[in-house]
This record gives C-alpha cells, structure tokens and sequence, in this order.
C-alpha cells in the first residue's frame, strides 16, 4: 500500500500533459528537430550535444537537463536514459521525446516537483542510440515491420551483444568471485565494438553516471543485472540461472519501483509471459553475453537496469498517448531514485578533492569510486552500513552511518596522507645476522620470482 501511495502522489503532483505533446513516430529528422525544440524553449535548463556518430554518420544526440548544463556540480548525480538500442523496438524513442517535451513544459509551469529534480540532478536523455536501425524499421512501419527488422545497426550487429565480455572475465579470471567493479578493458577491445557502441563507451567514461535505464520492447518487465548466467555449461540462449548482484535488493528496489509506478507492468501477466510484480534478473530470464546493462555495472560507477515496455515492438501512433500515460508515472519516479544512499566528498587535509578514491562497503562486495572532483554516490537501501574510503598515498578512513528512505545520507571524508617510513639503516654488510633478517623479510613469493 505503501508503495501505491507513494506513486498516486507523485502522479498528482504531475500536471497535466498540454496540447503541445505530439504523439507521432519521429523519424531521425523530425526525432532532431524535436530535441532541439525543446531546447529552444527551455535554453537555461538544457543542452544539446553528440557523443559520436552511426555507421551511416547519424548523430547520437543526447538531451540533457541540469540548472547548471553543460557542468558537473558537485555533490549533484548523474542519471541518463538510453532508447532504441534495437532500432525497431521504438516505444522507449518516442516515450523519451515526449519525457523531453513534458520535463521543459512542467518546468516552464513551476512545478515543484521537476523544478527540484532539474535543479538536483543532470540528466541526460538519449532518444536513439541505434537511429540507423530506426530508419531501416520505420519504412515497413508499424503494420508490416518484421521481429528482427532494423534491429541491428547498419553493419548488421545486435548493439546490446557488442560491449566487451567483462562477466567472463569476472566469473574466470582465476576466481570464480573475481572482481566486479571497474574491470580494465581488454587492450583490443576498440577493434571488437562498433562506432555506436565505442561513442556510448567512451560517454560513459566521461561522466560519473550514477542510475540509468535503457528502454527496450517486446516484453513488459523491468529487467536487472547480471544479464550473464554464470553458469557457462548450459550454451542454450534460453537457459534459465538466476545470477544476482552484490547490489541484488537494490537492484529489485530500482525495478520495482518503475514497475510499480508504471500502470501495469506490476501486474506480472504480459505479452504471454509472468514475471512476479513485474520484474526479472536478467539471466533468470534467459542469458544474454556482452549487453550494456552487466557492462555499466561492471565498468563504471553506474548502476543500469533494462526496461521492456511493450509487447509491440513497433506500436502504431494510435497507442503512443495510452503508453505515455502508463509510462509517465514511472519515468519521473525512476529519475528520483538516483537521490538514495550516501553521497559526500573526498578530500584531504587542503580540502582538495581526490579522484578515484574507492568507496568500499562492509557486507557488499562491489566498489565504487570517486569522481574527478573528489564527489561519490553510492546507491543503498534503507540501514545501517560502514563505509571505508580509501586512496593510494593515503590512510583509509571507515565510518558508521545510517541510511534513510527519503534521501541520501552526506558521508564526507578527509583522508590523511601515509607516513613515509625509512628503512632502518643496515648493519656492516655481509654479517651473518643481517642476512638471515633479510631473508627473513622478503615475500616468500618474491623469492621464488612470482606475483599475487
């Protein structure tokens, strides 16, 4: 009940959709022309910008909402949407134009809710991350349009199997619990992904994203990491393993909230298919190698669940309001979720803030960083957890710190810096004593010319 209240008053808070709202499938013109509507209308809360290009030289246009746009404010998170991976599943597309258009419309009215959400957060919205794709589907339109028509990008490949392989590498470097946060990039790895994938890589290396959502269709079910089963015997694609998270409650807490909130997913029954209130790990699903979901959670700060939003890849203009509405809710709500945990800065004893300092938490094995003013965010559930940073050339700081459930606790950190300690001085050289201590004292792996 709880949860149901929480959605009907953040809906009532939403003013009504104007007149303004086009509910029409945009093709990668009019998809530009209404991007930079939007800007025009809101240009002190909005910015424009590429992150690189299609195989057919379209732009990767991304929208992006801030108080401040165009600047990373400390303290204030980064939260992105991505659509149309697959360029015929075209409902997220179009959902996310009309989100552009609503955010900018509600802001202009002053309306508390999206001023205060624009005002503590940067967000940025990708419409089309496959417009390639969208173009080859959008000539057989919604009547005609086969399953896997426009769903690859101009050189025929599936975008969400062309990030790097970093699960296998997780689950088979050695330890079958190897690391699972910022694993290194194989040194190849540009040779292996196409430009859309190589131009949203290199994005989210560039900001320190901290939720996403990428927005998919064919299904109605909110769908979160690991994507991979672990279980690597089974080679059927539609093998079933549940592989959860260290972060798995949060990632069920982050699904169910855009389930809950959106007008039926909850329900479980859709498309022929039941997932219990409208939410599935992915591998339980089916397992799927190389998607972007698992990549931003094993690469970047950035915690991405993957949304199924209709059974229709391709629905026709007709049902576009009746999806807006189911979705709308959810959308706005899913954003506000970016703002839960612990936030706060590292810093050292100049009040200098140091990047890339790691933010552990006892209990959770999966790392987060800082970024490069020294800011982190750290997502969590409601509770009590301890919380260590650490960063070379300094003394890791722990503290104790309780997590509320209606915003993120401010945790910041001074770190001193190590002590240098000089060796002793050695005794006359040669001495018996003295090289039995340094036998002693040298690593047994050292001595036997291996590394750890």
């Amino acid at each position: 009940m709880a949860r149901w209240l929480r959605s009907l008053v953040g809906a009532l808070l939403l003013f009504e959709v104007t007149a303004a709202l086009s509910f029409l499938h945009h093709r990668y013109e009019e998809m530009v022309q209404a991007l930079f509507r939007v800007q025009s209308q809101c240009p002190y809360v909005t910015r424009i910008y590429s992150i690189g290009r299609s195989v057919e030289g379209r732009h990767l246009y991304v929208l992006e909402f801030s108080d401040y746009p165009g600047i990373h404010e400390p303290l204030e998170p980064e939260f992105k949407y991505v659509g149309n991976m697959h360029g015929n599943e075209v409902l997220g597309r179009e959902l996310l134009l009309q989100l552009s258009e609503f955010l900018c419309e509600e802001y202009r009215r002053g309306n508390e809710r999206i001023t205060r959400l624009i005002r503590d957060t940067r967000i940025h919205i990708m419409p089309s991350m496959n417009p390639d794709g969208y173009e080859v589907a959008a000539k057989q339109g919604p009547d005609s349009n086969g399953y896997l028509t426009g769903r690859n990008n101009a050189n025929g490949v599936d975008l969400n199997r062309n990030f790097p392989d970093l699960n296998t590498f997780m689950y088979y470097s050695g330890e079958i619990s190897g690391p699972n946060h910022h694993i290194p990039l194989p040194d190849n790895w540009k040779s292996q992904v196409e430009p859309e994938t190589l131009a949203v890589i290199q994005w989210i290396s560039s900001y320190n994203f901290v939720l996403s959502a990428n927005l998919h269709g064919g299904a109605v079910v909110a769908n979160y990491p690991y994507d991979k089963s672990q279980d690597q015997r089974f080679r059927s694609h539609r093998h079933t393993v549940n592989t959860p998270t260290p972060d798995d409650k949060l990632f069920q807490k982050l699904a169910k909230t855009y389930s809950y909130a959106h007008s039926w997913m909850h329900r479980g029954w859709n498309c022929g298919d039941y997932f219990a209130d409208g939410i599935t790990n992915g591998a339980s699903w089916y397992s799927l190698s190389k998607g972007m979901q698992d990549f931003n959670y094993l690469y970047t700060n950035c915690f991405e669940i993957t949304l199924e939003l209709s059974c229709n890849k391709f629905p026709p203009k007709e049902d576009l309001e009746r999806q807006w509405m189911a979705n709308r809710e959810a959308l706005v709500a899913f954003i506000e979720e970016v703002h839960q945990g612990i936030k706060g800065m590292v810093s050292d004893k100049n009040n200098n803030g140091i990047a890339g300092a790691v933010i552990s938490v006892q209990g959770i094995s999966h790392d987060i960083t800082s970024g490069d003013t020294g800011d982190y965010f750290r997502l969590l559930l409601p509770g009590t957890y301890t919380v260590t940073a650490s960063a070379e050339g300094y003394q890791p700081q722990t503290v104790t710190t309780t997590v509320g459930p209606a915003a993120p606790s401010v945790v910041h950190f001074q770190l001193k810096q190590d002590v240098v300690r000089k060796p002793p001085e050695r005794k006359a050289s040669g001495t018996r004593t003295n090289k039995a201590l340094q036998k002693k004292v040298v690593p047994r792996a050292t001595r036997r010319g291996t590394q750890r």
